[in-house]
């Protein structure tokens, strides 16, 4: 077995912003703490009959492709294959994430990402975290696959660990797509071990306040107001900590942008025991700025963000 107290090392490769991402822009961040799978067994029967219902009304109701318009499908294989050719090489961005960053530019926590947020993986994901399609989220669930595998090519016994989402978007949209994304992915990653231990608390930073008639959203915020927004408001809790502390901890999202998200989730798995390696991303809204590390090169172990 590899050295899993390694950190993510160099990502080795597997072979326009369409409306408004709630996630980009998102509601206040009140607590919820269901993400994932419902615990009861009737309530996981009702999820399950509502997507069967609504996977056969897709197919009695015309549909388009999310990305291109074209009839029958949700993803067009056009639009499929570019989606494969925008996410062929996952590269490390955590270098346009300035909360993974020190003022010396000294890496806090590595990311590795799929591809960059823009042309059909910007549109696919975006309608995909609005509407929730199976037929996309395959197609994202495997880039984001190869983007684990990508950073985990130097070690095994990693486990990966979802990012929650605010309750308002799970209120709106009825599902957390980082978790549906995740579980896909993981037919794709055998021996693959998913813990869901993060849960969204009332933060404890100091409230930023809101732009006028944008309540809660970070755009337009630097990092240190990002950071203060959502500082406090993620933890493990006790009974949960046993099934992360001591063990190597990979955080999963679906966009990075200024790392502030990624870097809560370390802070309150690192408080839980955690030896947190880094992170993974399906997309990085900032596109790598230089080519990769020579093969070999490491970053320093991650500091706490």
């Amino acid at each position: 077995m590899n050295d899993t107290s390694r950190p993510i090392g160099p990502v080795r490769s597997p072979d326009g912003e369409p409306g408004r991402d709630p996630d980009l822009h998102p509601p206040l961040p009140w607590a919820a703490k269901h993400r994932a799978e419902q615990p009861s067994a009737l309530l996981r029967l009702f999820d399950w009959v509502a997507g069967a219902g609504g996977e056969l009304l897709a197919l009695a109701v015309p549909v388009d492709c999310v990305c291109c318009g074209a009839e029958d499908k949700a993803l067009c294989a056009a639009c499929s294959g570019r989606i494969r050719h925008l996410t062929r090489r996952p590269f490390r961005a955590e270098g346009g994430a300035p909360a993974l960053m020190d003022v010396a530019g000294t890496v806090l926590l590595p990311v590795v990402a799929a591809g960059v947020y823009r042309e059909e993986l910007a549109q696919g994901l975006l309608s995909f975290k609005r509407h929730g399609q199976h037929q996309v989220g395959e197609s994202l669930a495997r880039a984001l696959a190869a983007a684990v595998r990508a950073a985990t090519a130097d070690g095994d016994g990693f486990v990966l660990v979802p990012v929650p989402t605010s309750t308002a978007a799970y209120v709106n949209r009825g599902f957390s797509p980082v978790h549906l994304l995740l579980k896909e992915a993981a037919g794709h990653l055998p021996g693959a071990a998913v813990v869901d231990v993060l849960r969204k608390v009332r933060p404890t930073g100091a409230r930023t306040p809101a732009w006028p008639g944008r309540p809660g959203g970070q755009k337009g915020l630097g990092r240190g107001a990002r950071s203060q927004r959502v500082r406090g408001s993620m933890r493990v809790s006790g009974r949960s900590r046993p099934l992360v502390a001591g063990r190597s901890c990979i955080i999963v999202d679906d966009v990075l942008t200024t790392g502030a998200t990624i870097g809560e989730a370390a802070r309150a798995l690192h408080q839980a025991g955690a030896k947190v390696r880094g992170a993974v991303v399906l997309a990085a809204t900032r596109p790598p700025e230089a080519p990769e590390p020579a093969a070999g090169a490491r970053a320093g172990p991650p500091k706490q963000p």
